[in-house]
């Protein structure tokens, strides 16, 4: 199943990702779930309840109590791990991720006591959430097959299921097997199975096809047109149909680079009549997940705006479609950019408005008078955004576009000082200049951008004679990175009284672009933290400047003429 890799180990039962202590633990406390029942009803009838009510209100409890049990198990199996950040020092869950791994050390927690781990906590959280749910309206809630759901009038918000990203049904019977145990007696319809059912689940999951990947992604995207075609025939007309989605999947080809799950997922969105009319990027993702840890993982999901396409909508050919790309994806570049959207999700978000100008043709016609496909209009959208982000090195001083130029063939290692010569005579600066400046070595016949660990302590841009966006940008990236936001926020302050902040920041997310083609983790990650937290230091950094005044308020005088 997707998302699992322990069977290899020996681990091919759900009891095997317990120890003993913990199938007990376990094992108890699900039973006491029913005993706890049983206390409630009586507690409640004493209470004057009519046997009805108190065997709702005890249900109730039951289920908070079974989540409960829910978050113990989470953090009580051997693939539990620890969380050594000194914000936590702490078990980290089974679900740090989507999935079951192999942990070659495992931490275990007691569940009795007042640590991470223990049940009174598990219980009490379920508690807190209860305390903020901001709901004061009635509602119904209802497991259904999305390919026959009824929503007429009604505005629809959804999530999909990622492809073959996550194995849903499959690892929610980690926790199913738990519930069952505990609540079968108060639930017995929403407990029927022994495990979740899978059959109908839209994921495209080559084992439940013998093995077929094919198969598995015709039953994928049948199941999306048959859902979207649906909810598009019923949907309220005047309000659009959101969908959240978060895939990071580039696969390689002759047409470029593209990505299955979002062109599946289109081509459903695509073959039920719908077009892409807004792009809403929003975080979702904690920066302490497991998945982002030391790693360029998305932190966003992107929202897409739906609305049907209109019969009246024309056909273009693929020039006319590049032409539209190439002018509306500057701007919604920018707008992306203004919105301080991380560098690593630039690309998934510029999916949006690309696929806008594409969703709104009855077609694309290539020259063959064959129809545009969805993953060579992915390929091309990704084509124009390098486009648009390398067309913005006009922007940038002569210094930071010889760093720019230099990086992107060198990174941060020697070449020769002869290259370096020839360079900067292209770009219209000077090697003599770049070392007086502080970002660049040439010696003995050898050249080199100075690394940010190599960049000088102490430096103020208000006094340095030599100042560009490229040494703004890797310091600022730098100090985010080592000294927090703060320090950064001060030496933002400072250093835009010598370079415009916006070019700075569109510095930032080109050399991102470049790290992630060249695969620079470690570069990637100090250019993707600048740019993802761009706007609290940039606000950080009006209040350091603000405080670096007088400190004394300005008075009116009422005397004077």
């Amino acid at each position: 199943a997707l998302g699992f890799s322990v069977q290899a180990y020996g681990m091919t039962r759900h009891r095997d990702l317990f120890t003993n202590r913990q199938l007990v633990a376990l094992t108890t406390f699900s039973d006491l779930v029913g005993e706890a029942h049983e206390q409630v009803v009586t507690d409640a009838r004493a209470a004057g309840m009519t046997p009805e009510t108190a065997t709702a209100y005890a249900n109730g409890v039951a289920l908070y109590l079974g989540f409960g049990v829910s978050r113990t198990a989470d953090r009580s199996s051997t693939i539990c791990s620890w969380d050594s950040s000194p914000k936590m020092e702490a078990l980290r869950n089974t679900f740090a991720r989507q999935a079951i791994p192999m942990t070659w050390d495992y931490s275990e927690g007691n569940p009795f006591s007042a640590s991470s781990g223990n049940f009174i906590d598990n219980a009490g959280f379920v508690a807190k959430v209860l305390d903020r749910v901001p709901a004061t309206t009635a509602c119904s809630v209802e497991q259904t097959d999305a390919t026959t759901i009824s929503c007429v009038d009604t505005a629809v918000s959804t999530d999909p299921p990622y492809y073959d990203n996550i194995g849903y049904a499959d690892l929610s019977d980690f926790f199913y097997v738990w519930l069952r145990r505990s609540l079968a007696d108060f639930y017995p319809d929403q407990t029927a199975t022994l495990l979740t059912a899978k059959t109908p689940e839209l994921v495209a999951t080559p084992y439940r096809f013998g093995g077929s990947k094919a198969k598995a992604e015709a039953h994928f995207e049948e199941g999306f047109v048959r859902t979207f075609t649906r909810i598009r025939e019923q949907h309220a007309p005047e309000i659009p149909l959101t969908i959240f989605y978060a895939f990071k999947q580039a696969e390689a080809d002759a047409s470029g680079t593209a990505s299955t799950g979002w062109e599946t997922m289109l081509n459903g969105l695509m073959a039920a009549g719908l077009m892409v009319t807004a792009t809403w990027p929003m975080r979702t993702e904690l920066s302490n997940r497991m998945l982002g840890r030391g790693t360029n993982a998305l932190a966003s999901s992107v929202v897409l705006a739906c609305r049907p396409r209109p019969d009246t909508a024309v056909a273009v050919n693929r020039r006319q479609f590049i032409t539209a790309l190439k002018s509306e994806l500057p701007l919604a570049l920018k707008r992306l950019q203004q919105g301080s959207i991380a560098p690593v999700d630039l690309a998934q978000a510029t999916i949006g408005p690309g696929m806008a100008v594409f969703s709104r043709y009855a077609r694309v016609v290539e020259a063959d008078g064959s129809d545009m496909s969805v993953r060579t209009a992915l390929a091309l959208i990704n084509q124009v955004l390098d486009e648009v982000l390398f067309e913005q090195e006009g922007d940038f001083d002569a210094d930071s576009r010889f760093c720019i130029k230099w990086f992107t063939q060198f990174g941060w290692n020697d070449a020769s000082a002869g290259q370096a010569d020839d360079l900067s005579r292209a770009t219209n600066t000077s090697v003599e200049r770049l070392t007086r400046g502080g970002i660049f070595r040439a010696v003995a016949g050898k050249a080199r951008l100075i690394s940010p660990r190599g960049l000088s302590d102490g430096w103020d841009p208000e006094t340095d004679e030599v100042v560009s966006d490229w040494e703004v940008t890797v310091r600022l990236g730098h100090t985010l990175q080592t000294e927090g936001i703060p320090r950064a926020a001060s030496l933002m302050a400072a250093a835009g009284s010598r370079v415009d902040l916006d070019t700075v920041k569109e510095l930032a997310y080109l050399l991102y672009a470049v790290c992630e083609k060249k695969g620079w983790t470690e570069s990637a990650i100090l250019f993707n933290s600048l740019g993802t937290s761009w706007s609290e230091v940039f606000a950080a950094s009006r209040q350091a400047a603000a405080s670096g005044s007088s400190g004394a308020q300005a008075q009116l005088s009422f005397d004077d003429d």
